[in-house]
């Protein structure tokens, strides 16, 4: 007893010092987890924040926040980035900084010149999210793995959150139709984002490293992505990824397994076509009456019930043939960028009010012209060059010559210039899936407006950056950077340290002017609070200091407008009106405001006229048509 009480007691705040630094030691070592957290979360942070993305201030905060992280990434980019590595993604930064430039020169001659600029804010906010994941893929190329799983992760989340959202209507408001639309407020964009985690899900279930519970979950993760059984696939998931870690398939089996694989999804599309050929239209009628619901505007919609599984019409082909007659009207640089909600008024034949063509090449025909389009294609060609470089999905030969010696040759084993020579790695297979969800982003964006939603085009843009930043896969990493030993050195350094700090210095530049319109619509919010309570100096000073905020925008100058008709200055309220509608002549709410105030001080024959203009401009308007037809009363009498 003497002797246990004489030996000493270990220290628990050493012992807890000891097992933290372990842990800092292994998350060094391995910060896998961080990364993959990190991006994750803040994936899930602008799925959230940003939600449809048609609420100004939401849309502002997210942008403000990529554009600083943006520019942070590419600062440490450059300080870090040796001078021997080659910029690779470089041509695919530079058309984006262009499209991102010529949407910001749209607003000289938008019809909707403050729409053009908070289109011009979220371009700006793209572009420093893809410059930054082009940054980090330059300094971390290893880290690809991180980026499949926060992308995973955050459509995990995502998903689940539309789910809870649904089965528990308190979570989230409660929706008219049985769709998921949380967080996103659209069914279309939470589809997306399933859909973007699909490809990680797959790589994740079928890597052969890693932890194979970590395997295991990919399968719930893709049941939740699919709306399935997520219980039960969590138990085949388990069972089979442990199994295979005991006993790893031959490569006779695993082929036998893909063989069967394959064989299943070919027998897809033949079980459609026979499907097609057995109903009542048959195959060629089906495909005729499908591609007829498709394309024409006057088609008949389907319904919001279950029967639109079944139907492949929807109101996008008139969406879709508004959009090309807008840009028929401004050919080579289109009505502005977002400008089409604002020049679709005078042609749509109906009163229902959308401000997206639900489709990219529409909507930017429309927006930005062939300009604009053109260096679209260019940039998606640069960056399909990037993706074929970094996942060695090149022909060494002409496709040609290639399928002509290879139907030639009846074993590919026997000609092994036409196999592929770049080894199968982790990495490949990563970039590959990357890539795919990229694609699978850019797909669905080309049908719809989901590039507008910055949960799903962050996410999109996030894979595409990395794969077009990667280079080469066979490149070595990053070596680590050594301080400079002359004075040579020294001056690249500080060139480094100078072209970073312009970078920050841009990136505040570019948050402070997608800061603006908010401040702006938070000013007119402001008045507008003011005039309620009747203190009408105060809301004049807000009216009028949201105007300069946003020079753009009409909203601050009916507000200035209606302040000064409320204190019965009406000559003043009549010039500042006048000076909106020179300021958006295109749009007819500009023209509804002063004909109203016209026709409320009497003057009905300059206010009919300015109606007519409104009424031109926007015929299915009941606000234009119900002021038209009383200044047409008035006037008559």
């Amino acid at each position: 007893m003497s002797s246990l009480a004489a030996a000493p007691r270990p220290d628990a705040g050493a012992a807890a010092g000891g097992r933290l630094a372990g842990t800092r030691r292994r998350l060094a070592a391995h910060p896998e987890p961080l990364v993959t957290l990190a991006l994750a979360a803040l994936l899930v942070g602008v799925a959230f924040a940003g939600r449809g993305g048609s609420a100004l201030g939401r849309a502002t905060l997210v942008e403000v926040v990529l554009i600083l992280l943006g520019a942070g990434a590419v600062a440490v980019a450059v300080l870090v980035r040796p001078p021997q590595r080659r910029l690779w993604g470089g041509v695919t930064l530079l058309l984006f900084a262009a499209l991102a430039a010529d949407t910001a020169l749209s607003t000289a001659w938008s019809v909707q010149p403050s729409d053009s600029w908070e289109a011009a804010n979220l371009v700006l906010a793209y572009l420093a999210a893809f410059a930054g994941a082009l940054a980090l893929a330059h300094v971390a190329p290893a880290r690809w793995a991180a980026v499949l799983g926060a992308v995973v992760l955050a459509a995990v989340v995502v998903s689940g959150y539309a789910l809870l959202a649904k089965v528990f209507p308190s979570i989230s408001p409660l929706d008219t139709y049985a769709r998921l639309r949380s967080p996103f407020d659209y069914w279309n964009a939470v589809g997306l984002m399933a859909a973007l985690g699909v490809p990680g899900a797959l790589w994740l279930g079928a890597r052969r490293d890693g932890h194979a519970a970590l395997s295991a979950l990919a399968v719930p993760a893709l049941g939740l992505l699919l709306v399935a059984l997520v219980v039960i696939l969590l138990l085949a998931g388990l069972g089979l990824s442990f199994a295979m870690s005991r006993t790893a398939l031959s490569p006779q089996g695993r082929r036998a397994l893909g063989t069967t694989v394959l064989v299943a999804l070919a027998l897809v599309p033949l079980a459609g076509i026979g499907a097609l050929a057995a109903s009542d239209r048959g195959l060629t009628g089906s495909i005729s009456h499908g591609w007829h619901q498709l394309t024409d505007p006057n088609a008949q919609q389907p319904g919001n019930d279950p029967s639109r599984f079944a139907s492949v019409g929807s109101v996008r082909a008139r969406y879709w043939s508004n959009g090309f007659a807008i840009w028929r009207k401004a050919p080579w640089i289109g009505v502005g960028a977002d400008g089409f909600a604002t020049a679709r008024r005078p042609i749509q034949p109906d009163r229902l009010r959308v401000r997206h063509a639900h489709g990219y090449v529409p909507q930017t025909l429309a927006d930005l012209g062939v300009v604009g389009m053109g260096i679209n294609l260019a940039l998606l060609l640069a960056w399909l060059g990037a993706a074929a470089r970094a996942t060695g999905i090149r022909p060494r030969r002409r496709w040609g010559a290639w399928l002509w010696t290879l139907a030639r040759t009846r074993d590919l084993r026997a000609r092994p210039d036409l196999r592929d020579r770049q080894p199968m790695t982790p990495e490949r297979i990563g970039l590959i899936t990357l890539a795919t969800t990229a694609i699978a982003f850019g797909v669905h964006s080309a049908v719809d407006w989901t590039w507008f939603v910055p949960g799903t085009a962050v996410a999109g843009l996030l894979c595409a950056a990395w794969v077009a930043g990667r280079g080469p896969a066979g490149e070595p990493p990053l070596a680590r950077v050594a301080l400079p030993r002359d004075g040579a050195g020294w001056a690249r350094a500080r060139t480094r340290a100078a072209i970073a700090a312009l970078v920050v210095a841009a990136g505040l530049a570019g948050a402070w002017a997608a800061w603006q319109p908010q401040r702006s619509a938070a000013a007119n919010d402001a008045a507008l609070a003011e005039l309620d309570a009747g203190r009408l100096p105060q809301a004049l000073a807000d009216a009028e200091r949201a105007a300069d905020l946003n020079p753009l925008s009409i909203d601050p100058l009916t507000t200035l407008a209606t302040v000064q008709s409320a204190a019965h200055d009406g000559a003043a309220a009549r010039a500042t009106l006048q000076r909106a509608v020179r300021l958006q002549p295109a749009n007819p709410d500009a023209w509804l405001q002063l004909g109203e105030l016209e026709l409320a001080q009497g003057r009905d024959k300059p206010a009919l006229r300015l109606l007519g203009a409104a009424l031109y401009l926007d015929p299915h308007g009941p606000g234009a048509q119900a002021a038209y037809a009383q200044a047409a009363q008035q006037a008559a009498r």
